[in-house]
């Protein structure tokens, strides 16, 4: 009787579905200008979470990169006002991690100049100065790491703007997460550790 309990465990491990591959959630921004792809940090789980559920919800969807600047950022999402963000769905509190610095390519959680440091759920940014922006380190959360795409980062934030650093030309937000496995990130660039 053991040998057929032993036969049927050994069938069996033939005929049984095979478990699917582990996949990692991906943020995906598509504009006119090209596509960006970035890493969601493990260590800044709410940013990470808020994230996923803004971009299946569609919510940048209707908007732009609405303030530009080279050598610093792009930023999108809900505009800045002088009273603060406009319509932003919630706040965040700070997820800052000695390890997750502001370096080029480095996305982060805007946020207006509450005592807090509490992060607006509706506005990120990608960090375009090659050298970094290590002055906004421990002041803004770091959520994300592009690892494809910062060229047409790069051609976002030298278009022409206004006064108050808006693209003349509005650059429309398609935000989504895609979710990876390992193999198809390494043959995008990207090795998971």
């Amino acid at each position: 009787m053991p040998n057929l309990l032993l036969l049927f465990v050994y069938i069996a491990s033939f005929v049984a579905p095979p478990r699917p591959e582990k996949t990692y959630p991906i943020g995906q921004i598509k504009t006119n200008m090209g596509e960006v792809l970035f890493w969601l940090y493990d260590e800044t789980p709410n940013h990470k979470a808020s994230f996923i559920k803004l971009a299946n919800q569609n919510y940048w969807d209707t908007l732009t990169f609405n303030r530009v600047i080279n050598n610093f950022v792009a930023q999108g999402g809900c505009p800045d006002t002088p009273e603060g963000f406009a319509n932003s769905p919630y706040l965040l509190k700070p997820e800052f991690r000695p390890n997750i610095r502001h370096v080029y390519g480095a996305v982060g959680a805007g946020r207006d100049n509450n005592p807090q440091m509490l992060s607006a759920g509706c506005q990120f940014y990608i960090v375009q100065n090659k050298k970094g922006e290590h002055r906004l380190d421990d002041k803004f959360t770091v959520f994300g790491q592009v690892f494809k795409g910062m060229d047409v980062i790069d051609a976002v934030v030298a278009v022409k703007t206004d006064s108050t650093d808006t693209p003349l030309t509005p650059i429309k937000l398609d935000v989504n997460v895609l979710n990876l496995t390992a193999a198809q990130l390494k043959k995008l660039g990207y090795e998971v550790k």
